[in-house]
């Protein structure tokens, strides 16, 4: 008798709300299928800020668990890169932590920022993700995709070449709502309309990624590798 395989997937991010803003519909329709889903994020996301304190990053700390608890994650993984910082540190830091989680996990699939992405900590947490997962035999990653950042991957350079140009699309129409409804859990990243991570903004970019795959709302991402 056939057997259903689950998914196990690691969403691999910079700061606490990245998970959300850039896969939490996604995350979300993983769980209701049945998949497995684990959340790295290796910044503090708060230190890097005027007047910022050690009891910012632990109010942050309390958000994302409770973020991950409306998700239904499975696992949690919280490292303390400091914000903004990840380029004062050896990349090869970045990669052993992402390597010990991988090792522990063993996902099929990994969700990362885009490569090009303005902030710094993003564009060194896809370039560690891809270090951790060299090709080799006995890896279990099968698929690595890259999502769109809100207020970062739209600030970048628009050349070409750095631009985020996706091309796998993933319908999140049951999810959209409970999808806002969390990231307010972020209560202090989330900003007035017009900005981009305004709630209203992040319902848009949804609209539109959807608007270009006929669908109502839709998470987009860049396939990055794929092996089947």
């Amino acid at each position: 008798m056939f057997k259903f395989m689950k998914n196990k997937v690691l969403v691999i991010v910079a700061h606490p709300d990245d998970e959300i803003l850039g896969v939490g519909g996604t995350i979300l329709k993983h769980v209701a299928s049945g998949d497995e889903v684990s959340v790295c994020v290796l910044g503090d996301g708060e230190l890097s800020r005027e007047g910022a304190t050690l009891s910012d990053v632990e109010k942050r700390k309390q958000q994302i668990n409770r973020v991950a608890k409306e998700l239904g994650l499975t696992d949690l993984f919280i490292e303390d890169f400091s914000d903004n910082r990840f380029d004062s540190v050896e990349l090869l830091d970045i990669v052993k932590k992402i390597e010990i989680i991988i090792n522990s996990v063993h996902p099929n699939i990994i969700y990362t920022h885009h490569a090009h992405d303005l902030n710094i900590d993003h564009r060194l947490t896809c370039q560690a993700v891809l270090t951790a997962c060299r090709p080799q035999p006995g890896l279990s990653v099968s698929k690595i995709l890259a999502f769109e950042t809100l207020s970062s991957t739209e600030w970048q350079i628009k050349d070409c070449s750095m631009i985020f140009c996706p091309n796998e699309y993933n319908v999140i129409d049951e999810y959209i709502d409970k999808k806002i409804k969390i990231l307010s859990i972020y209560k202090d990243e989330v900003k007035n309309w017009p900005h981009p991570r305004s709630l209203e903004g992040v319902k848009i970019l949804a609209q539109y990624r959807g608007m270009e795959v006929g669908h109502n709302y839709v998470e987009a991402f860049q396939v990055i590798r794929s092996i089947k």
